[in-house]
């Protein structure tokens, strides 16, 4: 009969060496979400921002596949607009009667988790896919924004990979609410660049009427003197003349003021 302290001496190491498992993941996991904010710090553009995270996702994780798909509004359709395994697609058009697991996170704004894809009746018509690549679980975690899932991270794991734990789907929940932040802040940032481009359009329009106007009443006086002869100012006096000049000198004195607002 086996000791009960011969039992605990060896579960101690055990239990010892798990729990140090344990805490090299979390490690892991704070490192992945450190060097997450790192790389998105260096741009506002939403599809270089998403690239990253699909990047990390799948070299933290092991993955075999890790996308992020953004709703195409008024369709049945979303695009996948960043890739793990094919870092070039960025804006492919996908139907989501083909990934009804992606079609339900986005509909109920909930993460749909599939402990064994290749069992799922749901999957049936890629099941065959599913095998060849040996893939085992499949987890959509949707990105939410004011309330409404605006896209999601698409992840799946090799069956002889690592496991994918409740810890890890928060952590991936925990990168989706990153991954909304930076999708408003970059979105923001490029209305303003659109709003800057707005505001520098109309003013180069305000200045090309201008000098149309400009240039229009100059050949219209032009016109007028080749075909009436000489201005006649000389039957005008001395203090008419001057009056006439320091009105001109007055308007192009306002004329230059209202330019320096441009």
């Amino acid at each position: 009969m086996t000791d009960p302290d011969t039992r605990q001496s060896t579960a101690e190491p055990d239990q010892l060496q798990s729990k140090i498992q344990d805490l090299e993941h979390e490690r892991k996991l704070l490192l992945a979400v450190i060097d997450i904010l790192q790389d998105i710090s260096g741009t506002l553009h939403f599809v270089d921002i998403l690239q990253v995270i699909t990047r990390k996702l799948g070299e933290t994780f092991g993955l075999d596949r890790c996308s992020i798909f953004l709703i195409q509004y008024g369709t049945t359709k979303a695009r996948l607009v960043a890739s793990y395994e094919d870092p070039s697609i960025r804006n492919y058009l996908v139907d989501l009667d083909r990934y009804p697991e992606l079609k339900r996170a986005l509909e109920s704004g909930e993460t749909v988790y599939i402990p064994d894809a290749t069992s799922d009746p749901n999957l049936k018509h890629i099941k065959g896919v599913l095998r060849s690549r040996k893939v085992q679980t499949i987890t959509v975690v949707p990105i939410m924004w004011r309330g409404s899932a605006i896209g999601a991270i698409f992840l799946r794991t090799f069956r002889n990979g690592p496991s994918f734990s409740d810890a890890d789907v928060h952590f991936t929940q925990i990168v989706a609410g990153l991954a909304a932040k930076t999708l408003r802040n970059a979105y923001r940032y490029e209305q303003l660049v659109k709003r800057q481009s707005e505001a520098s359009a109309r003013t180069r329009r305000t200045d090309f009427e201008r000098i149309a106007l400009v240039g229009f009443l100059r050949r219209l006086l032009d016109a007028y003197v080749n075909r009436e002869g000489a201005w006649g100012e000389g039957v005008l006096s001395r203090t008419s003349g001057e009056e006439l000049d320091r009105l001109v000198d007055v308007a192009m004195t306002v004329v230059q003021e209202e330019a320096k607002g441009l």
